[in-house]
């Protein structure tokens, strides 16, 4: 495994979201133990990003993480987030980065993981009603009591980007990000060059669509994200079948699976880019960690970009609404 810097953290060039662990997908929170193994093999492949939030459960995710890390923690880089859910009045998916509601999200979430910080606390939605530098000097007194040692945004647009920066350095951005995902690649990527904030792909991998393994959707359990998801439904998932066929064909050519193909072109955008696939199986982490070995060749690489967009949003209207672009 080789290591980049977001800025200033050193990270695996491949991270670990664990969300999938505990929620959002058919299956998630059936098999705690092969959760735990598959964070204890992360860890022996060198990956050192895991990524985490309090709203995946709620709650049980970083309850997971807690154990799965109990006498590794040395080990890890550690990212989890807040913002998505008003601890004083609304609850879950509800958007809310004010000053007191991040200090109780903090708390919360050290008490859950076991720690007595966080290396990478991301504010995992704007919040319209709180202005961002109110969120960021909060954030920054939390570097100062040692709480959290950096900081992070979740699909922020630029401006927000450079508004919170101007308020305490920014390390990393995560936002969706991959072969059928690109809208970050004329606004905002640049602006993370500019302002040497490093990129952490989440979805890396389409949600699973651009391994090939998904041909339909009656699988999919009703509290899966991808049930209602507009990409995975109607005649867009039809479309999107072809997207899925054209990495195949450059996966055969490359001697490789389409996940390592996916993450491969991801790679190679940059030194500043550590994407955080998610899993709950042991093989599938070996299978992306092994992503960090392939190199396509600038033919590949060119036929990847080339692809078509995909077709349907990423995400539900009331999901988009949360969203910065």
């Amino acid at each position: 495994m080789r290591y980049i810097k977001l800025r200033d953290l050193e990270v695996s060039r491949i991270g670990l979201g664990a969300m999938g662990m505990s929620h959002g997908y058919t299956g998630a929170g059936t098999d705690e133990a092969e959760s735990i193994r598959t964070v204890h093999r992360a860890l022996e492949l060198g990956v050192t990003l895991i990524d985490t939030a309090e709203i995946y459960g709620p709650y049980t995710n970083e309850e997971l993480l807690g154990r799965a890390l109990k006498g590794h923690r040395d080990q890890v880089v550690l990212a989890t987030k807040f913002g998505l859910i008003a601890h004083a009045g609304a609850g879950p998916w509800n958007l809310d980065s004010s000053p007191n509601n991040i200090r109780t999200s903090v708390e919360g979430s050290l008490k859950r993981l076991g720690t007595d910080h966080i290396d990478l606390y991301y504010q995992h939605r704007v919040d319209p009603d709180t202005p961002i530098e109110e969120t960021v000097g909060v954030l920054s007194e939390l570097v100062e009591q040692g709480k959290i040692r950096t900081i992070g945004l979740s699909e922020a647009g630029p401006e927000t980007i450079r508004r919170a920066h101007a308020v305490h350095p920014i390390t990393a951005v995560q936002s969706e990000y991959s072969l059928w995902t690109r809208g970050l690649e004329e606004r905002v990527l640049p602006l993370l060059r500019e302002l040497r904030i490093g990129l952490v792909p989440f979805s890396p991998l389409g949600r699973g669509f651009l391994t090939g393994k998904i041909r339909s959707t009656e699988g999919f359990a009703e509290d899966d994200f991808r049930h209602d998801n507009p990409r995975f439904t109607g005649e867009n998932f039809q479309r999107n079948l072809r997207i899925a066929d054209e990495v195949q064909t450059v996966a055969a050519e490359a001697g490789a699976t389409p996940a390592q193909v996916a993450l491969a072109w991801l790679l190679a955008q940059g030194d500043d880019i550590a994407p955080i696939p998610g899993t709950k199986r042991v093989s599938r982490v070996e299978e992306n960690t092994a992503a960090d070995a392939v190199q396509l060749t600038d033919e590949q690489l060119a036929k990847l970009a080339g692809l078509p967009p995909a077709s349907g949003d990423t995400h539900t209207e009331a999901a988009l609404r949360m969203l910065e672009r």
